[in-house]
């Protein structure tokens, strides 16, 4: 909870979510997956989209479904400790896009 005139705190980078920073909820388990209804989190836009570009909908539903794992992360835990250094406000493109699923051959 997130007092009156008190700006919201990202649980992945723990920086500021300043009014007017572009911010996202993140669904711990994937709506697709059973999470729809379930828990949230509030995080800077750029924060999800890094989430989203490194993990899979699965591998969020089965492994990745709390903040704790997904700092644990090796890749998220290298990006939180550049983005963590940044401001607020940052906003910057996450290589690569959305995780692909494999396709069987």
């Amino acid at each position: 909870m997130v007092a009156a005139g008190a700006e919201p705190i990202c649980p992945l980078c723990e920086r500021p979510i300043p009014e007017g920073v572009p911010q996202s909820l993140h669904h711990l388990i994937p709506k697709l997956k059973g999470g729809k209804g379930g828990p949230t989190v509030l995080l800077h836009h750029i924060c999800h989209k890094e989430i989203h570009a490194t993990l899979t909908e699965a591998e969020l539903a089965r492994d990745f479904n709390t903040v704790e794992a997904l700092k644990a992360q090796p890749r998220l835990a290298k990006f939180i400790g550049w983005v963590s250094k940044r401001p607020p406000d940052f906003l910057s493109r996450v290589p690569g896009g959305y995780r692909r699923r494999s396709r069987l051959r």
